[in-house]
């Protein structure tokens, strides 16, 4: 195959190697192939766009040549034939083997799920080893697509994520280093979905449950966040990711009610409840 090159990002082709269940709702899908040699990044929350088969076809078709036509171009292909693509974050990337990392939140996926599964947690719950799929990702270490960016004299980090964004928080949280003063909120929908993270920060992780029920663009993490004390920080900085609507909400909190300056504050909305990633990028609110 010729993949295309628009620095900083490419194609990369690829196949599954392996798949790890993590909980409940997380499974890690391992992928490698020889274009991983191209692949370079710096950042830990680094997003990706990742094109996977529809049902019945072998491997995703999309148009290579990137440029301005590209996205309308890859919205007039068929049906049956466009690739379904999908935003995530490199979990870990490995020079020997080459291989990277991504985890996928099933939802809908299980005996329990309440909701219809879409189509990428469909194929990430039944993928197998050789499953192909084409990765848009960086070329170049130091790119746009990267975050998590806390000014130098930051003092604390404040962080919070859903399970959409367990991935990008915990690898951010293995990277910092000795000293870092980080507090961190993460939802998950399953008990069985926490995770151990080693870490040489000083960082305090507070894993919230989710209730089955609970609206979703409400975060569980507000009202605790409300009766919470922050450590002590001239300078702090401070990270959400995950649902649009949660991400506002927290957004407003630490800027209004905790008067935190909005440039120290970096939010991204990963999906929007009821839209799907196609209608949220035509809308232009997916961070």
């Amino acid at each position: 195959m010729t993949t295309a090159v628009a620095a900083p990002f490419r194609f990369f082709s690829l196949q599954v190697v392996r798949t790890r269940r993590l909980g409940p709702s997380l499974v890690r899908v391992t992928f490698a192939g020889p274009d991983l040699r191209f692949f370079h990044s710096d950042g830990r929350d680094q997003s990706l766009s990742l094109f996977l088969p529809p049902p019945g076809r072998p491997e995703p078709v999309v148009p290579l040549e990137l440029g301005d036509g590209w996205w309308q171009a890859w919205r007039e292909l068929p049906d049956d034939v466009r690739a379904v693509m999908r935003s995530y974050t490199l979990r870990a990337l490995r020079r020997d083997p080459g291989e990277i990392d991504i985890d996928f939140a099933l939802h809908g996926v299980g005996p329990a799920a309440t909701t219809p599964a879409g189509p990428a947690s469909r194929w990430a719950a039944r993928a197998t080893p050789g499953a192909r799929v084409l990765l848009l990702g960086p070329a170049v270490a130091d790119n746009r697509a990267i975050r998590f960016r806390p000014p130098e004299d930051s003092d604390l980090v404040v962080m919070w994520g859903d399970e959409t964004a367990v991935p990008a928080a915990t690898a951010v949280l293995e990277s910092l280093p000795a000293g870092t003063r980080v507090r961190a909120w993460l939802e998950v929908g399953h008990a069985g979905d926490i995770q151990d993270v080693v870490t040489e920060a000083d960082a305090e992780v507070t894993w919230l449950v989710r209730d089955p029920g609970r609206t979703a663009g409400s975060p569980m993490a507000l009202s605790p966040l409300r009766d919470t004390r922050l450590p002590p920080a001239e300078r702090p900085y401070v990270w959400l990711a995950g649902e649009s609507g949660c991400v506002k909400a927290l957004r407003r909190h630490f800027v209004g009610e905790r008067g935190i300056d909005r440039r120290r504050v970096t939010f991204v909305g990963y999906w929007r409840h009821g839209l799907s990633e196609e209608q949220l990028r035509t809308e232009g609110d997916l961070g």
